[in-house]
């Protein structure tokens, strides 16, 4: 097997706008709601800067309370450089307890549930191309007015 490295890319916080759209009950036997971004921020060693308005958050909750994540960004460097980024993800809880807090948009410790993304860039300034060919992976927590994710490179 050839083994996966990962380098730290940057740490992400996006925020929600409050309340949520709730779609409701959709085919899938799921309840799609939206949220839209209105802001946030990233940092890291090779990369930081701004979340631009007019991104979303879209989520499908399943009847057992589990997440799907469905999540589009632009991203201005502090260089005035673009980022389209897109993510999927999963989150849930090992007990009834932490989902319902879940559910809720309630505060939960730090890796106290299961919140997992899938992470693809595109960029056209030259001096980002590098991004256009990665694959990142996050694990994230939620925060009163937005998730916060750590995003890792795979190297």
């Amino acid at each position: 097997m050839t083994p996966i490295e990962l380098r730290p890319l940057f740490t992400i916080k996006a925020e929600v706008d409050a309340p949520a759209q709730l779609v409701g009950a959709v085919p899938h036997g799921y309840t799609r709601r939206v949220m839209c971004v209105s802001g946030g921020h990233f940092e890291g060693d090779r990369l930081r800067g701004r979340v631009l308005p007019g991104g979303a958050d879209v989520v499908l909750e399943r009847p057992d309370g589990g997440l799907h994540l469905d999540v589009r960004l632009v991203l201005e460097t502090s260089a005035g450089e673009l980022i389209y980024m897109t993510y999927s993800g999963r989150r849930n809880g090992p007990t009834p307890e932490i989902m319902k807090k879940i559910v809720n948009r309630e505060p939960i410790a730090r890796g106290a549930d299961y919140f997992r993304v899938a992470v693809q860039f595109e960029a056209a300034a030259p001096g980002l191309r590098w991004l256009n060919d990665k694959i990142a992976i996050g694990t994230g927590t939620r925060e009163p007015n937005g998730p916060v994710y750590d995003i890792w490179e795979v190297a």
